[in-house]
C-alpha cells in the first residue's frame, strides 16, 4: 500500500491521479488532500476518499460526515505536505504556479517520495531542491509526460554516453497561426488544445511555449543535463512523448497516447508499467512527422534559455512574470502577445542580478513581481 498526500486534488492532473486511486484501492490510500475553489467537487472528493487531512484555500463551513483535520491556505499546505505517520509515503504536487514550491520542501524534510507535476517547483528552485533530495535521500519522479518519457528512455543507459535530450512539443492552441494572426487571438482560442485536456494555466503556457521553456529547465535539473544539450522539436501528433539521442546517433524514443493516466501511473508505481487507465496506442496509421521549432516564432522559449544564462534568480523572475501575465490574460486584462513583452521586460532588468539565491528570496521576490505586475495593470477584479 503507498499512502498519498495530493495537492491540487481539484485541478486536471489532481483529478486523473484520483481516477487511479479510485481503481486501484489496493494500492493507494489518499491520507491527505488539497483541494480548490470549487466547492461542490471539493466536498465530493473528500468524501468519496476520506483523507485524514485537508486543506482548503480559505476558512469554509465544512460539513463532512467524518471529522478530518483541517487546514487552510499556504499554512495548511506545508502542514499537509509535513504531516506523516506511515511507511512508504509519497507526496503528488499537482499544485499550479509557485505556490507548490514549499509543500515539495516540506514533503522532501518528511522523508515522502516525491511525484512532480508542479513544473514552478524546479523551474524557481531547482538547485535548492536538488540538494535537498540529496540531503534527505528522497526519490524525485516527474509526472510530466515529456519527462517521464525521458526518464524511461534513460533507464538503464549510461550517462556519459547520452549526446542530447529532445523534448517534443504540440506547438499549442495556435500552431497553425503565423505572429500577425496572433493579433487580438481570445481567451478561449488560446484555451482550445488540439491535442490535450489540461488546466487554464498549462494551456496558455502551452500556446507561448513557456511551458516548453519550463520543461528544459526542468529536465537541466532532473537529469543533470546541461542546458546546450536539450534541444525541442514540434511534434503536433504528441504521440512521441520525448527522446533521447546518444554518442552513436541511436534515438530512444517513448510513445504513447496523448493522456496524462499513463504518466502519472508510471510515476506513482516507478518503475513499474504493470498497469494503466490509458487506452493502447493503435500503431496502425500513424503519421509522426517532426519540425524545427522556431523562437522567433515562439520568443517566450528563448526567453527561458536566456534566464537560465543569467542565473538561478532570473528564473524565479521568469516565473513570476509569467506567472503573472498568464493571470492577467485570463482575466481578460492584457492581449495574448502582452504576456511575452511583459516576460521579456522583466528578465531584462539589472537589478534582480545581486539578489542571493535562497528559498526564502525566491518566494519573496516572486510574490513581489507578481503584485508589482498586477497592479501596474489593475489588478486581478
Amino acid at each position: 500500500m503507498k499512502y498519498l498526500y495530493l495537492v491540487g486534488a481539484c485541478g486536471s492532473i489532481g483529478r486523473q491521479t484520483l481516477d487511479i486511486v479510485r481503481k486501484s484501492k489496493d494500492e493507494f490510500k489518499v491520507i491527505g488532500m488539497s483541494v480548490g475553489s470549487n466547492l461542490e467537487l471539493s466536498f465530493a472528493l473528500i468524501e468519496e476518499f476520506k483523507p485524514e487531512v485537508v486543506c482548503f484555500r480559505k476558512k469554509v463551513d465544512a460539513k463532512l460526515s467524518y471529522n478530518p483535520i483541517i487546514v487552510y491556505g499556504d499554512e495548511g499546505l506545508d502542514y499537509l505536505a509535513s504531516y506523516s505517520k506511515y511507511e512508504n509515503e509519497t507526496f503528488v504536487n499537482a499544485l499550479v504556479g509557485i505556490s507548490g514550491l514549499r509543500p515539495t520542501v516540506c514533503a522532501i524534510k518528511a522523508r515522502k517520495e516525491i511525484c512532480l507535476a508542479n513544473k514552478e517547483t524546479l523551474v524557481v528552485a531547482g538547485d535548492i531542491i536538488k540538494d535537498l533530495v540529496k540531503e534527505y535521500n528522497v526519490p524525485l519522479i516527474p509526472i510530466d509526460s515529456e519527462h517521464s518519457a525521458i526518464l524511461q528512455c534513460l533507464t538503464g543507459e549510461k550517462k556519459n554516453e547520452v549526446k542530447r535530450l529532445i523534448i517534443t512539443a504540440s506547438g499549442g492552441s495556435f500552431r497553425n497561426r503565423t505572429r500577425d494572426e496572433l493579433i487580438g487571438v481570445t481567451k478561449e482560442e488560446a484555451l482550445a488544445h488540439p491535442n490535450w485536456k489540461m488546466g487554464a494555466k498549462i494551456t496558455i503556457d502551452s500556446a507561448t511555449m513557456m511551458n516548453k521553456g519550463f520543461e528544459v529547465i526542468e529536465a537541466h535539473y532532473l537529469f543533470d543535463m546541461p542546458y546546450e544539450k536539450i534541444d525541442t522539436v514540434l511534434h503536433r501528433q504528441s504521440i512521441v512523448h520525448s527522446m533521447v539521442e546518444f554518442n552513436d546517433g541511436t534515438i530512444k524514443a517513448e510513445i504513447g497516447t496523448s493522456d496524462m493516466h499513463t504518466p502519472i501511473s508510471y510515476a506513482l508505481r516507478y518503475p513499474s508499467h504493470n498497469l494503466s487507465e490509458s487506452e493502447n496506442l493503435n500503431l496502425f496509421g500513424l503519421n509522426l512527422t517532426f519540425e524545427e521549432l522556431s523562437m522567433d516564432r515562439y520568443p517566450c522559449l528563448r526567453y527561458a534559455y536566456l534566464a537560465a544564462k543569467k542565473g538561478s534568480i532570473y528564473l524565479a523572475v521568469l516565473n513570476a512574470a509569467n506567472e503573472a501575465a498568464v493571470a492577467l490574460f485570463l482575466h481578460d486584462k492584457i492581449e495574448f502577445l502582452d504576456i511575452e513583452k511583459i516576460i521579456y521586460n522583466e528578465i531584462s532588468k539589472d537589478k534582480y542580478k545581486n539578489i542571493e539565491y535562497n528559498l526564502s528570496n525566491v518566494i519573496n521576490l516572486s510574490k513581489d513581481i507578481m503584485n508589482d505586475i498586477y497592479n501596474t495593470y489593475g489588478g486581478l477584479e
